[in-house]
């Protein structure tokens, strides 16, 4: 039994529906009717000229491939198309002679005279989007930001201070700026890719008909890989040259990979000549990465590196507060200040903390204690060995002494606070890693051999005298991690 016209456009739009955007298949799908079905040739009718133009443009390999999937590598597709300017008939339009344009599988060029069949052509002349299938138009390109990671969000410290400034300059003039490439590097967790995204949603919200781009350098490469595989690399690299701001996230993946870092080479120079904007996010800066071709990393260098630091514990506090006013909760001051101590190198894995405190209060219906908090700390920051930082220890030090902690890493020779200072250097060497150096420098710069000298005379006294030894078990079990 032969299918009817509508069946197969019916099964046609199926197909179509699943490989562009909802609102590309609203716009140039639903408005099209099909007419008749002769011969495996299947008739639609099209509300206008540039209507047909578009699809032609467009989506013709779509539309042929899923006709012939319907109807056999034999099947034709003619347009019905409804002239504007031609005699009305009783309905208003020009159905009395629309005039018609069949594609059969041939390559000639089309004419626009509509008195003639004309052949639509093979070759799609748009260039292929790799990140949706058929290509859309620059003007649709979906830029990959997520809207939450914008520079209200975006805490500013002395660790992210210069290239949060270099970020802001780009997004006021993309381009147009000595930050091109701006290069954005530090380890991980730091605020990188939170920083490009917070860029490119500025750029577009100061200039919304900019074409703003985020990809990964995995992407980036997975789809050069696809573009090599389906000799479409021209396509590939046409696409990205037609980006204004183009984001690639964690550049060092490109190590290693020639032709990716060719290919990339050639997009570079293309988007620099013409006065575009590229930000580059890395775990290091060029003159460390390993595996990258000379003439790519000179190019990295054109413009600006900025690092993001680790943040100082009054950035992490803020952080902490940003967050929980955000999800409008309230935590005791304590189990805020133990977090900022705690977590000092990731700012994700202290927000991820702070996470899970929350939801594990809720869902056990617990209070959120300092107990709780170091139940969490214990999970989360595991490569650390459990160990608490010297900056808490010596603010839990000061908290029970009731000091100033400025007074603590003063030179004053009080004997109180003597005492103090040096139960502090007792316990960060019994509960850090760090060397003697080390905590001397966070007591005030004293050297190491004051540092031995304060951990023998709390020995000491711990021995000799009840009321200090309880000042330590006091002060082990406010510091201890469960």
């Amino acid at each position: 039994m032969s299918q009817s016209h509508v069946n197969v456009w019916e099964n046609c739009l199926a197909v179509i529906k699943d490989n562009i955007s909802a609102q590309a298949f609203k716009t140039w799908f639903a408005p099209i009717k099909p007419v008749k079905l002769e011969n495996d040739v299947l008739t639609i009718q099209v509300p206008s000229q540039f209507f047909y133009e578009w699809l032609e443009e467009h989506y013709v390999h779509l539309l042929k491939r899923t006709i012939r999937k319907e109807l056999g590598e034999d099947a034709q597709l003619e347009y019905s198309i409804i002239m504007e300017n031609a005699p009305a008939g009783h309905n208003g339009m020009a159905s009395a002679s629309p005039y018609t344009v069949k594609m059969p599988a041939s390559n000639r060029q089309s004419t626009r005279n509509p008195n003639v069949s004309m052949p639509i052509p093979a070759v799609e002349t748009q260039i292929k989007n790799p990140f949706v299938i058929p290509g859309l138009r620059k003007l649709n390109i979906e830029s990959n930001l997520i809207p939450n990671l914008n520079f209200d969000n975006l805490i500013e410290g002395e660790c992210n201070r210069l290239a949060r400034s270099a970020g802001l300059a780009v997004a006021n003039k993309p381009g147009g700026t000595a930050f091109n490439p701006l290069l954005i590097y530090g380890g991980t967790g730091l605020g990188k890719t939170h920083l490009a995204h917070a860029i490119g949603l500025e750029i577009k919200e100061r200039n919304p008909e900019s074409t703003v781009l985020y990809v990964g350098s995995e992407k980036f490469t997975h789809q050069f890989i696809d573009a090599v595989r389906n000799n479409s690399v021209n396509d590939f690299s046409h696409f990205y040259q037609m980006i204004d701001v183009l984001i690639i996230d964690d550049v060092q993946f490109f190590s290693g990979k020639e032709k990716t870092q060719d290919v990339f080479f050639h997009i570079f120079n293309h988007l620099h000549q013409t006065g575009k904007q590229i930000i580059l996010t890395s775990d290091k800066p060029p003159v460390e990465m390993q595996g990258m071709e000379q003439r790519l990393l000179s190019r990295f260098k054109w413009g600006l590196s900025a690092d993001l630091q680790v943040p100082s514990l009054e950035t992490r506090m803020a952080i902490l507060e940003k967050m929980m006013y955000a999800n409008g909760i309230e935590l005791p001051r304590e189990v805020v200040e133990y977090l900022a101590y705690s977590i000092t190198t990731n700012i994700r894995e202290l927000q991820g903390a702070l996470i899970s405190l929350i939801a594990h209060s809720s869902f056990n219906k617990k209070a959120i204690t300092l107990e709780l908090a170091k139940q969490m700390i214990d999970k989360f920051v595991k490569n650390t060995a459990r160990e608490v930082s010297i900056d808490y220890i010596q603010k839990v030090v000061c908290d029970y002494f009731d000091l100033p902690i400025e007074l603590l890493k003063s030179k004053t020779r009080k004997r109180e606070i003597v005492q103090a200072r040096q139960i502090a250097m007792y316990f960060s060497k019994k509960m850090t890693k760090s060397s003697l150096a080390n905590i001397g420098l966070h007591c005030g710069g004293k050297d190491h051999a004051t540092v031995l000298h304060a951990c023998r005379t709390v020995n000491n006294l711990q021995e000799t005298d009840k009321h200090f030894r309880k000042y330590l078990d006091d002060l082990e079990k406010k510091l201890a991690i469960h």
